[in-house]
């Protein structure tokens, strides 16, 4: 028996800042190197010194992979790789390769260049640190080193998120990243093949969520926006560049263009063009019906949605206003936050998850004043709306999941203690699964079943299946032995274990063969005074009868029998009453030999 460690360095019963570390086979693998929204202190990126306290990171790490390109899941990859040291491989999709940086330098210039942080990474950084990024196609195998082999898979999510399935020798674990068992508007759902691993590491954001129908969300979405702006209220939905937001902009362009509304729709500037740009380079990963329309019209193409200017925050009037980021901790959606927040009519929906600490979890959780840093004080009288357009899977599809991987074990992360508690139960009572859910700095040690895999030569294979089975029907129940020689061989490939004959296995190791054989005598009484020879001839008969075509039974010159490679002999010299019938077989044909001396034993009440 062998193990599995697992220890979160962030995303342990909790959500943001994803860094999970996995020693599996003598190899250690970083998944995810996120930041926390919540926090600007120390807690605000995983704590590295559970690696190693002094010395390189990179000789303790043997490779990292990033899932995708939210914050939470790659905002601390720079100051791992720049301030901290770590120069090996990482491994991500094209489109978060593309995307990553991006978002990186945006979340520094609107965090750090105002505050004059000194203790964050710099744009320099972020590029260098992106030199290092090998990306990596959907299902391509990735030989990290001669034992250690990743994949990806399909985790819709957000463009280019991907689960990864990572093997090292007999072992193998998956981790999920974030993921989507249900397709949206422009997003297909998640996919993995039944490839069995030791360990599913899964995120558990929803964990005792069963969402409503999508059709439902969005038809109460759409009505929600139409009050407000009905009554002349200003809405503001706070959204990631990348992911809801161009699913909630195809939603609305389409109620715009149906309901001939005049009222205007704004993105934040300069997002919008550069979200149309990666989904039309990679335009693969998105849905069907996308890609179908994407020749005659792309979709991203939006009339009804214009660039957001910061001189429309005073206008009167009704608007609609997608703004980043999305969980109200910083940037334009906490400045129109600010603004909007006293006035009745305006309102705010939250389209998704909010990590605790951020405005957007405040406010969810019906704070009606919000205190921030610099002592202001904004009182929230405008409506709060939580709509879950959150592309995280919920209760059910994380069961989904769990039943299409067939995992031996489950791990949860990114998820909420006592959501994960609930879970976890439903998934040992009703999966028969064991599931381990380790805080932030635990480790937990997996026992892992280890399997070693033999080589059957197909010769070898094919004779035993279709040996004939003999005697009643009972013992073709009974389960075959396979009987061959194993040969395990060492060279520079590793060690490989082989089944094969024994004839070719004495042949590739130059041993002379011989063989063992078993003798055993039954005396039968010859009432009848038979010669030797006659009395062979009628055993002969009586064997050709009982075995028929079975066996090849035949009658040798010197009154021996022969079955198959069991040979039997009446002695010549014992006396007239009784005769010795001696019976000899091979060790391979031990069965057949024994059944040869019971069926003799018979025979005595027909002579």
């Amino acid at each position: 028996m062998s193990e599995i460690k697992v220890t979160p360095l962030g995303a342990g019963q909790d959500v943001g800042r994803s860094c999970i570390i996995v020693t599996i086979n003598g190899k250690n693998i970083m998944l995810d190197c996120g930041m926390h929204m919540g926090y600007n202190d120390d807690r605000r990126f995983p704590d590295f010194t559970y690696i190693t306290k002094e010395g390189p990171v990179t000789e303790f790490i043997d490779c990292v992979i990033i899932s995708h390109f939210h914050l939470d899941h790659c905002g601390a990859l720079p100051y791992l790789t720049e301030m901290v040291g770590y120069n090996g491989p990482i491994y991500m999709t094209h489109p978060t390769k593309a995307i990553c940086p991006i978002l990186l330098e945006d979340f520094r210039k609107i965090t750090v260049d105002k505050k004059g942080e000194t203790n964050f990474f710099s744009s320099q950084m972020i590029k260098d640190c992106m030199k290092k990024v090998i990306a990596v196609n959907l299902h391509q195998v990735i030989q990290v080193d001669e034992q250690l082999e990743i994949k990806a898979y399909y985790a819709g999510h957000v463009l280019g998120a991907a689960m990864f399935k990572v093997s090292v020798g007999q072992q193998s674990f998956v981790y999920t990243g974030d993921y989507n068992m249900t397709p949206d508007r422009h997003l297909g759902a998640a996919w993995i093949d039944k490839c069995r691993p030791d360990i599913l590491i899964t995120e558990s954001t929803y964990a005792t969520t069963i969402r409503d129908s999508k059709r439902c969300r969005e038809r109460d979405f759409l009505l929600k926006v139409h009050d407000a702006i009905e009554r002349g209220g200003k809405v503001l939905i706070p959204v990631f560049a990348l992911g809801r937001a161009q699913e909630l902009c195809i939603l609305l362009e389409t109620y715009w263009e149906r309901m001939n509304l005049k009222v205007p729709i704004y993105f934040a500037i300069g997002l919008t063009e550069k979200a149309t740009n990666y989904y039309k380079m990679f335009i693969t990963w998105t849905n069907q019906k996308i890609k179908k329309t994407f020749v005659q019209r792309n979709m991203f193409d939006f009339k009804h949605i214009k660039p957001f200017d910061r001189a429309y925050m005073d206008n009167p009037g009704s608007m609609v206003v997608f703004a980043t980021p999305g969980m109200l901790h910083a940037g334009l959606s906490l400045q129109l936050f600010k603004k909007w927040a006293p006035f009745e009519n305006n309102m705010v929906i939250m389209p998704g998850y909010c990590v605790a600490g951020t405005v957007g979890h405040k406010i969810l959780g019906g704070a009606k004043k919000v205190e921030f840093e610099n002592k202001q004080v904004i009182d929230v009288k405008m409506s709060v709306e939580y709509m879950s357009f959150s592309a995280h899977a919920d209760a059910k599809g994380i069961m989904q999941l769990i039943t299409q991987c067939e995992p031996a074990n489950v791990l949860l992360v990114h998820g909420e203690a006592t959501k994960m508690q609930f879970l976890s139960q439903k998934i040992k009572q009703e999966l028969n699964l064991e599931c381990y859910m380790p805080a932030n700095g635990e480790t937990v040690s997996i026992p892992v079943k280890i399997s070693v895999p033999v080589d059957v030569s197909r010769k070898l294979l094919k004779s035993t299946l279709h040996q004939p089975m003999i005697g009643s029907e009972l013992e073709v129940k009974k389960p075959r032995l396979l009987h061959g020689t194993l040969v395990i061989k060492n060279d520079e490939t590793g060690t490989t274990f082989k089944l094969i004959e024994p004839d070719k296995a004495m042949n590739e190791m130059a041993i002379k063969p011989h063989q063992i054989r078993f003798t055993s005598s039954v005396r039968l009484e010859n009432t009848n005074r038979r010669p030797a020879l006659q009395l062979s001839e009628l055993i002969y008969k009586y064997l050709s009868n009982k075995l028929r075509d079975q066996h090849n039974v035949s009658f040798l010159n010197d009154a021996s029998i022969m079955v198959s490679s069991v040979m039997l002999r009446v002695d010549m010299t014992s006396d007239d009453e009784y005769k010795d019938v001696y019976v000899s077989w091979a060790d391979v044909d031990e069965s057949l030999g024994s059944y040869v001396v019971s069926l003799i034993q018979d025979i005595q009440s027909t002579l």
